[in-house]
């Protein structure tokens, strides 16, 4: 037997709260300077991402705070408050993918509060 050339990873199996119908995805390349405040924020659809390059502090609602870096994924739950989506001391670079109903396209709602 030969060990085979392709190694494959999970690196996330996100359930995702209720049902949705998902009729695209948009991906996004997203490029943030080093230390920025993102501003808690909430997503009218769920976005999965995963940084290409940098680092960020990233928080949902009142739960601990995780440092990610270049090749952690992330996932941030539809109309769940994001706290914190901070750049560290160096520009980071992300792919967002946005799962989107129908005729819909991203929305990013800005709120000053931590929890949803």
């Amino acid at each position: 037997m030969t060990e085979s050339p392709i190694t494959r990873s999970t690196l996330l199996d996100q359930v995702l709260a209720g049902s949705m119908e998902v009729s695209h995805v948009e991906v996004r390349r997203i490029s943030i300077a080093a230390g920025t405040t993102g501003g808690a924020h909430v997503h009218n659809g769920p976005v999965f991402g995963s940084i290409e390059q940098g680092s960020v502090t990233f928080q949902l609602g009142t739960e601990a705070e995780v440092t990610l870096r270049a090749g952690d994924v992330f996932y941030e739950p539809a109309g769940v408050v994001v706290s914190k989506f901070d750049t560290t001391t160096e520009d980071v670079v992300f792919l967002g993918y946005f799962l989107l109903a129908e005729g819909s396209a991203p929305e990013i709602e800005f709120t000053a509060h931590a929890e949803a």
